[in-house]
């Protein structure tokens, strides 16, 4: 069964996930940013998720951690709980 570890920044809207990228652009530091604005209880752990395996995660999160690039932020990606930018630690 494949499995990854992730990390994520959990915001409300579309808007502030996309200012939140734009700083990750600039070199923002992601662990940062995730402890100062995602909703997730991860994000006091700088949204760090550990590891999962495929199917523990709502489907959209799911298709994002497993088919995405590597230690590339990846969203908004959207689900019910909100707007995710996701980071991908490693797939094996």
């Amino acid at each position: 069964m494949a499995s990854a570890s992730a990390c994520h920044i959990l915001v409300k809207t579309k808007k502030e996930a996309e200012q939140i990228q734009q700083k990750l652009e600039k070199g923002g530091d992601f662990y940062k940013l995730a402890k100062q604005f995602s909703t997730c209880p991860s994000g006091k752990k700088g949204g760090d998720l550990g590891e999962f395996r495929k199917g523990d995660m709502v489907p959209a999160f799911d298709r994002a951690v497993f088919n995405g690039p590597l230690l590339k932020v990846q969203g908004p990606i959207k689900t019910q709980f909100g707007y995710h930018l996701i980071k991908v630690l490693y797939r094996s």
